[in-house]
C-alpha cells in the first residue's frame, strides 16, 4: 500500500487527529510503556521468547482503541514504520506533560 504521506512532517498532525479522544491515547500508552518493558525484561533476562509478546502488548491496546473506542483504522496500515515512532513520540509527549500543546498546535480536539 502506497502512503499519502511524503513526510513525517506530513504523518505526523494525522496521527494525532487519529487519536483525538483522550481514552485512545491511554490505552496506547499502556500498550506502549507495557510492550518497552517487556523489550528490557527480554533482554534483561535474555529469554527471547518474551519478544513474542512484545507486539501482542503493544498493538493489542493500541487497536482496541481504534476500532472500539475511536472507530477508526490504526495508523499502522497506512505507515507502519511512521507509526510506530509516533506511539513512542505521543506517549513520551504525555510523560512529559508537552502533549497538551501538541494537540494544540495541531487543532486536535476530542470529539
Amino acid at each position: 500500500m502506497a502512503s499519502r504521506f511524503r513526510t513525517y512532517a506530513e504523518f505526523w498532525p494525522f496521527y494525532l487527529r487519529e487519536h483525538a479522544k483522550p481514552s485512545t491515547r491511554a490505552v496506547h500508552y499502556v500498550g506502549t510503556i507495557a510492550s518497552a518493558a517487556l523489550l528490557v525484561w527480554a533482554i534483561v533476562t535474555q529469554n527471547w521468547w518474551w519478544l513474542l509478546g512484545v507486539p501482542v502488548f503493544g498493538y493489542g491496546p493500541a487497536w482496541f482503541g481504534h476500532f472500539f473506542i475511536e472507530k477508526n483504522k490504526p495508523a499502522t496500515f497506512e505507515a507502519p514504520f511512521w507509526s510506530l515512532i509516533s506511539d513512542y513520540r505521543m506517549c513520551g509527549l504525555f510523560l512529559t506533560g508537552r502533549l497538551g500543546d501538541e494537540l494544540m498546535k495541531h487543532q486536535v480536539r476530542a470529539p
